[in-house]
């Protein structure tokens, strides 16, 4: 128990034994000074009173406190309590094909299970846990399960970015280089000469903070590609990396893909934002995450590993195969490990773990345009600039995707999210400006600022798979808004 815990009880009876006191003075008054032995033992017990409450205070405000990674987060408090539909502008009745359809990727075994949370205008509207935690054991998939979130961890770094650029340490015009010196001179690759050396050139431009928001900065991930560079990626092996700063030092060392600006490659841009947070902060990117994020909005489950005394909600990973079976992860997390003890380097672009409640909650901040019940993490300008389209036209072509997420007119990307600014032309039901991005295993989420949903969906299978339960579930949504403007 520390200080804070202890002051509101101390106050109470440091209140009552001032009241004691105030009475027995009274008492003594009215009696004219007649001498009364019980008024001086109730004024002895009340000073002892006092005096063990102040020690007691005195030692618990000197006392250590339990170590910040363990330390629980509070945050704004949130009823999770689901409301009629119908009073948020949906139908209960076309909201069963919802659940229809995640019941029934369970069922046909496509998933182990499923969690989803759909929200309007702040208020629950659905909210169910379908399926298995664990196939092997069992047990049951509940709403306070753990998930792996991968690349859903990708726009939370962005605000943990946002909330630097709103302290004016950074702006989207920036070269990279200017916050790490590491990439002042770096090359890009050309090609492979008649030898079969590569043909390195400068590049056009200092590669910027922005080109490396939106994934057109030159970087790479190497794993969906087979490219020199990317074959330099993965023979880094980045997963094996002592720390941020190693990790760099890595990526400096390998020439960028492309002029910077000239494509879409989805990257491991995310995780050098994590590096610059950490450098700009001056804190380990996981506290920044935690202490600017996690902790203020409530996200209790929230992290880069799932602690000890919380590893039997963790959810276990399965992966899709060929034949369209799932089963148990082979791939050791994509490399990311069992997210069972705290990483080497926390990765800004998949190393997360949350509950569905958790990622609802940053996803509600966002929607409420940076805050979260009075609680403010971001400006509304900054929400703004961050979710908006930051693509040229030259790049949403269709050329550029990564799984389900294909750059195309009316479809673009954000400050590490994408973002659907003209729906009827992305051919999908969702309001204008919603913005979104998903996970390796799975795990998907958006929020439609102009219908005023967010919707959290958590899954653990690895390797894609069908049926793709992130944008069925955007058309069953959808379909069951029949008041869009209550």
């Amino acid at each position: 128990m520390d200080s804070q815990e202890l002051a509101a009880p101390a106050r109470a009876v440091i209140k009552a034994a001032a009241k004691l006191a105030l009475n027995s003075r009274c008492k003594v008054r009215e009696d004219k000074m007649k001498p009364r032995p019980g008024s001086l033992i109730r004024v002895l017990a009340v000073t002892g009173v006092l005096v063990a409450v102040t020690a007691l205070h005195s030692q618990t405000k000197n006392a250590p406190s339990a170590p910040a990674h363990l330390q629980q987060a509070t945050g704004p408090v949130l009823d999770m309590t689901p409301v009629k539909p119908e009073l948020e502008g949906f139908s209960s009745a076309r909201l069963e094909r919802l659940h229809a359809l995640m019941q029934e990727a369970v069922d046909k075994k496509q998933v182990s299970g499923v969690v989803t949370i759909l929200a309007r205008h702040g208020k629950i509207v659905d909210y169910r846990a379908f399926g298995q935690r664990d196939m092997a054991s069992g047990a049951p998939m509940t709403k306070d399960t753990i998930f792996r979130d991968y690349s859903m961890t990708k726009p939370v770094t962005g605000v943990a970015m946002m909330t630097l650029y709103e302290e004016g340490k950074w702006l989207p015009s920036d070269p990279i280089s200017k916050f790490i010196p590491e990439f002042a001179h770096l090359k890009v690759y050309k090609g492979m000469d008649a030898d079969g050396k590569m043909i390195l050139e400068d590049p056009d431009h200092p590669p910027t903070m922005r080109e490396l928001l939106t994934h057109t900065a030159g970087f790479t991930y190497g794993v969906f590609g087979d490219t020199p560079v990317d074959k330099m990626y993965r023979e880094a092996d980045f997963h094996s990396s002592k720390n941020l700063q190693d990790v760099i030092d890595k990526l400096a060392a390998i020439p960028l893909l492309y002029q910077p600006g000239t494509k879409w490659v989805y990257s491991m841009s995310m995780d050098i934002e994590g590096y610059i947070v950490q450098k700009l902060s001056g804190e380990p990117f996981d506290d920044y995450m935690r202490d600017q994020i996690y902790k203020p909005l409530g996200m209790k489950d929230a992290g880069f590993y799932v602690q000890e005394e919380k590893k039997s909600r963790l959810a276990s990973l399965y992966e899709y195969d060929q034949q369209g079976n799932v089963n148990a992860d082979s791939t050791n997390g994509r490399g990311y490990g069992g997210f069972l003890s705290r990483p080497a380097w926390p990765s800004g672009g998949g190393g997360m773990v949350s509950t569905a409640e958790d990622y609802y909650r940053f996803a509600l901040m966002l929607g409420g345009g940076g805050a979260l019940n009075g609680t403010r993490i971001l400006a509304p300008s900054s929400v703004r600039l961050m979710t908006s389209n930051h693509l040229p036209e030259k790049l949403l072509t269709g050329e550029f995707s990564i799984g389900s997420q294909t750059m195309r007119p009316g479809f673009g990307y954000g400050y590490n999210c994408a973002v659907v600014f003209d729906p009827p032309e992305a051919n999908l039901p969702d309001g204008k400006g919603t913005f979104f991005w998903d996970g390796a295993a799975g795990t998907w989420f958006w929020v439609d600022p102009t219908n005023d949903i967010v919707f959290v969906g958590m899954i653990q299978r690895m390797g894609g798979g069908n049926p793709s339960l992130e944008y069925r579930s955007r058309s069953v949504v959808y379909q069951a808004l029949v008041d869009p403007k209550k």
